[in-house]
């Protein structure tokens, strides 16, 4: 009897590891991530500034100057290589249901790179714009900010065309910003080479930024939104 036992439990824990292991490929948008963090937040009334929404662009940032985030009463809700589509499905867990005085969103590189498949200018406005609506219904300030510049990604080289897409994405987001008059934030003017990449000064990889890119990043913050140390 002991021995069916102890093989009906090594099932059921099989089972269940199983089962644990599907439901996080099936987490698809992450929202595990940052559930704890969040519910503390939630929890104290910790009142939040602003938060950052965006993939490892975002992520790296305070992880590079966490002093800057602290100082600033920002929350960082970047995930390394998420595409816009993720972000939307994650908006309101990580950034609206924090009830932030505003967020910033920087989402698209991953999109051109095709991190989740292939997708298109019109897919990636329309995830963007997505979130900033719903950031306006909630009455949360929100700001758009620039696709940094890229001549190329390195993981996927068969992307081509890659400073023209992101271009054409971050005219179309300022034309959004000043119909809708929210704010735009441009980090791309500040950080682009002469073949529309990123200046190697700012970024050792050709994507993402080094602390002297995020500097550059932290200052034009500073010089768009009022109140930022």
């Amino acid at each position: 009897m002991t021995l069916e036992n102890d093989i009906r439990m090594d099932r059921l824990d099989k089972t269940k590891e199983a089962a644990t292991k599907v439901n996080e490929s099936l987490d698809w948008p992450n929202l595990i991530k940052f559930r704890k963090e969040n519910d503390e937040i939630r929890k104290t009334g910790l009142k939040v500034k602003i938060v950052f929404m965006g993939d490892s662009i975002t992520e790296g940032w305070s992880l590079s100057d966490p002093d800057f985030f602290k100082k600033n009463s920002f929350v960082n809700r970047g995930i390394g290589g998420q595409t816009s589509p993720q972000m939307l499905l994650r908006f309101k867990q990580d950034a609206i249901h924090l009830n932030p005085n505003m967020v910033i969103i920087n989402a698209g590189t991953n999109d051109i790179a095709e991190n989740t498949g292939p997708s298109n200018q019109e897919m990636i406005i329309d995830n963007i714009t997505s979130m900033a609506e719903i950031c306006m219904k909630n009455n949360i300030d929100v700001a758009l900010s620039t696709i940094l510049p890229v001549f190329k990604y390195s993981w996927n080289e068969n992307i081509i065309n890659v400073p023209e897409k992101i271009s054409s994405v971050n005219k179309i987001l300022k034309k959004y910003t000043e119909n809708n008059n929210i704010q735009f934030i441009d980090y791309y003017s500040s950080m682009v080479d002469e073949q529309k990449g990123l200046m190697s000064a700012y970024g050792t990889d050709g994507v993402h930024p080094t602390k002297e890119g995020y500097k550059v990043m932290a200052d034009t913050l500073r010089n768009t939104i009022a109140g930022v140390q």
